[in-house]
């Protein structure tokens, strides 16, 4: 029956794997973690003089390199310094060289987001007039490519590692003290060892050419390695490479000395395992929760030690599935894994799903941030799928619990006896006969009464005698142990068991696949958010992130009096904020006036007006910082714009603030 399962078990796990191979392939180019929000010149301005520098705000701090913001002229030539700096957190310019023509610019930028995924774009504006260009301007693809293929393979690697070698390693200390013992589930969580470390370093090496270039060329560059190093992704790689090393001995004595320790001493060398096992295992799962999605947005203080817990609570489950499944199939005759140990990782595995339910809550409701989210975005899509996968997993557990419950306990072979069948028979000169030895005893015997003096002489001689007792004992040995083998596999519920455990690690695999994915999409929240900043009209008031946007047109009934005035306020809470002001003709060409003032009034509570007046930065550009709005309401912003000497006029909406 085993060797009929074997090939099913193969086809079925090459199926999974190509099954989350699809995933993965299908995942593309990581999401934009970090949403362009806002720019000066903004995408598509025509002003009328050239601006001393370029300006990009996003919706959450960014790291960026000398060559992370790019501005082309119409030829392709760069005329930007090469130097962006940070303006106020989330905003970031690159100075311009002087004297630059009437034309078309284009405004290229690569950045690095908070939780650790690059983000890349491109858009125009004008100088004078629009004019044609040779640069493409079509938004660039961060992280796509090759290498970013090889960048996602690698994390899926590294996860699968992580599960198989701390949730393997736990189940053998919490449920399975014999497993140590046996030769499968030591290769398995070894080559789980081996998996993470080879997948963490290759995504050291990733890491520069996947944030920047793109090239498969770049992986060996070393000052791109170098930048890597001090960035907060490469602190994480190197740190969970140096816990690794620490792994690395928990394994090895897991393995080797406590195998061999009496019983009373095992006992208090578990306990030193467990806790240095532990301690080993959460700094690990900590190297992810300080790099990606849990190190940013709301609440990282709690985020990142639930994420920890996550990927604990993953581990246990599903990689002491893993080494269950490994033992239930590859499990000597004389060390078969016994039903305590699998009622002993029935608890672990429901305490494991219950952490999951809980953490995966919390992490749910704060990459969403709405329920719409679960639909409107693909973050919350992918969600559903894993939910949706998980379920399906409970669900197949539960079947295995039934199994469990039915199964009979199969009496090993003792290996002792073996080893005293083989002294006996040395001992006696020769092999002990079985039932089964019987036939061939008797042939060989006869053998014998018809051999001559030679023959005799041969048979005398006592080596050789013993070397055929031991072999014999040996197979004799062999045949026992495949026939306990026969009738342990031959047991209905094991068998049951066995598909049930194989049909959750099936499923596993897919989900595993599903979660790195997750971690590479842009969270529902995010995602939101820079879909309202992108949709910003020309009329109305539009959100972004907090953020008030007024567009009022106006018309002081003088000579070029008329045009559309702009107020962008941020956070649009109560306390400071920043505003920026900007006046376009009706063509949407950028142009100065010589006033420009801001009065904000809420009338409800008879505050107001509070008059605010602007710097002027550029070609039809105002700002001014630490703005106050004492306290929340729907508050009236009047802009008074003076087009000359006489003409002038006020224009006004309401905005609800903070």
């Amino acid at each position: 029956m085993t060797q009929t399962i074997a090939p099913r078990v193969r086809t079925l796990v090459l199926l999974l794997l190509a099954a989350a191979c699809a995933l993965l392939a299908g995942a593309g180019p990581a999401s934009a973690h970090a949403a362009l929000t806002g720019s000066d010149p903004r995408q598509g301005a025509v002003v009328d003089k050239a601006p001393d520098r370029i300006s990009l705000t996003f919706s959450e701090q960014v790291a960026m390199s000398d060559d992370a913001l790019r501005v082309l002229d119409p030829k392709g030539k760069r005329v930007d310094t090469g130097k962006p700096f940070d303006v106020s957190g989330t905003t970031y310019a690159v100075d311009l060289h002087s004297g630059l023509p009437d034309g078309t610019y284009t405004v290229s930028y690569q950045v690095v987001s908070a939780d650790s995924h690059p983000v890349a774009g491109a858009y125009t504006f004008s100088i004078g007039a629009p004019s044609k260009t040779s640069v493409a301007v079509a938004g660039q693809e961060a992280g796509g490519g090759i290498v970013g293929w090889l960048y996602g393979l690698g994390r899926y690697v590294s996860y699968a590692g992580f599960i198989v070698m701390a949730g393997g390693a736990a189940f053998v200390l919490a449920c399975w003290p014999r497993g140590s013992g046996v030769r499968a589930v030591q290769r398995l969580v070894v080559s789980g060892w081996v998996a993470l470390t080879a997948a963490t370093l290759a995504l050291l090496l990733l890491r520069g050419s996947y944030t920047g270039s793109g090239k498969i060329g770049d992986v060996f560059d070393l000052a791109l390695v170098g930048q890597v190093l001090q960035t907060k992704t490469g602190a994480a790689l190197v740190s969970r490479l140096l816990l690794l090393a620490a792994a690395a001995l928990f394994v090895a004595v897991l393995f080797g000395t406590y195998d061999k320790r009496e019983d009373e001493e095992k006992q208090d060398l578990t306990f030193g395992l467990a806790v240095g096992g532990s301690v080993v295992a959460a700094g690990i799962a900590a190297s992810w929760a300080m790099s990606e999605h849990a190190s940013t947005g709301l609440q990282t203080g709690i985020a990142m030690p639930v994420d920890v817990v996550h990927l604990l609570a993953v581990a246990a489950w599903l990689g002491g599935l893993t080494a269950l499944l490994v033992a239930l199939y590859r499990a000597p005759a004389d060390t078969p894994v016994d039903t305590a140990a699998v009622r002993r990782f029935s608890r672990v595995a429901f305490g494991s799903v219950l952490a999951l339910v809980a953490t995966g809550a919390y992490q749910s409701w704060r990459q969403l941030g709405s329920w719409s989210a679960f639909t409107d975005t693909r973050y919350g899509q992918l969600l559903l799928v894993k939910i949706g996968l998980v379920a399906v997993l409970v669900g197949t557990a539960w079947i295995s619990r039934r199994w469990t419950g039915r199964l009979a306990e199969t009496v090993p072979v003792p290996a002792e006896r073996a080893k005293e069948r083989v002294s006996a028979g040395t001992a006696a000169g020769e092999a002990p006969r079985t039932g089964d030895d019987r036939a061939d005893s008797g042939q060989a015997k006869a053998g014998r009464d018809d051999a001559g003096p030679a023959d005799a002489e041969q048979r005398g001689s006592e080596p050789a005698d013993a070397e055929r007792a031991a072999q014999l004992a040996r197979q004799r040995a062999a045949r026992e142990a495949a026939r306990q083998k026969r009738a342990r596999d031959a047991d209905p519920h094991r068998f049951g068991l066995r598909r049930s455990v194989l049909a959750e690690a099936g499923v596993a695999v897919v989900l595993l696949a599903v979660t790195t994915v997750l971690t590479q999409t842009e969270p529902g929240r995010t995602e939101e958010e820079a879909r309202a900043a992108t949709s910003a009209s020309s009329s109305g008031q539009t959100s972004t992130s907090g953020a008030v946007t007024l567009n009022m047109p106006f018309d002081t009934g003088g000579q070029d009096g008329k045009g559309v005035v702009t107020v962008d306020l941020d956070p649009a809470r109560v306390g400071g904020n920043e505003m920026h002001l900007y006046v376009e003709r009706p063509n949407g060409r950028a142009f100065d006036v010589p006033e420009v003032k801001v009065a904000f009034t809420l009338a409800a509570k008879d505050i107001g007006p509070l008059p605010v007046v602007p710097d002027h930065i550029t070609t039809g550009h105002w700002a001014a910082n630490g703005v106050q709005i004492p306290m929340a309401g729907d508050w009236q912003v009047a802009v008074t714009v003076r087009t000359s000497d006489i003409d002038q006029v006020t224009v006004s909406k309401n905005a609800q603030i903070g």
